[in-house]
């Protein structure tokens, strides 16, 4: 009989530890998708600055230098090779958008340019979504970053390696409210 409850016991703590592993691999492949979701906004947004900056640039002659420095910033982020220079990248590309579309009032040109409001309409359109997936990405980062902390399966995290996420943190310049002098 002994035998019997050695096995049941030894049934249990190989079910519990498959549920434990799943449950990570689980959390592990959503924050990939999260990710996932939010490399599809700002590839859309890629493609959509060099056909912004080529439509403004002749009319924002006083601009060229941000123009410039979006270019820069966006290979920089097409280029980059890990996520914290990516995030970076991007979070420059944020602040220096902000910055021309502020100053794209000052310009009563655009405004008329049927070109123009649409793709400031779509660049508006995909911040939106990338600042909705960021804030998806970062609510199942913080759910994976806590199950590998937690007892017991931490010690799972720790034997299979997962490893703790980044988040996709607002950088500080995107935090701050452009100014718009009129």
């Amino acid at each position: 009989m002994p035998g019997w409850a050695i096995w049941a016991g030894l049934g249990v703590v190989i079910l519990l530890f498959m549920v434990m592993y799943n449950r990570l691999v689980g959390y592990r492949v959503e924050t990939e998708n999260s990710w996932s979701q939010i490399d599809v906004q700002l590839k859309r947004r890629h493609d959509l600055i060099p056909n912004l900056v080529e439509t403004v640039k002749g009319t924002m002659k006083f601009e060229q230098e941000t123009l410039t420095k979006v270019m820069q910033a966006r290979a920089s982020a097409v280029g980059a090779g890990n996520m914290r220079d990516r995030v970076k990248a991007e979070g420059e590309i944020s602040g220096l958008l902000g910055r021309l579309m502020a100053v794209w009032e000052n310009y009563p040109d655009l405004k008329s340019n049927k070109n123009a409001l649409a793709l400031q309409e779509e660049l508006t359109s995909t911040e939106n979504r990338i600042a909705y997936s960021r804030g998806h990405y970062n609510d199942v980062v913080a759910n994976y970053n806590t199950i590998i902390q937690q007892l017991p399966t931490n010690i799972i995290a720790g034997m299979f390696n997962f490893t703790s996420k980044e988040f996709f943190e607002v950088p500080e310049a995107e935090k701050e409210v452009p100014k718009v002098s009129l």
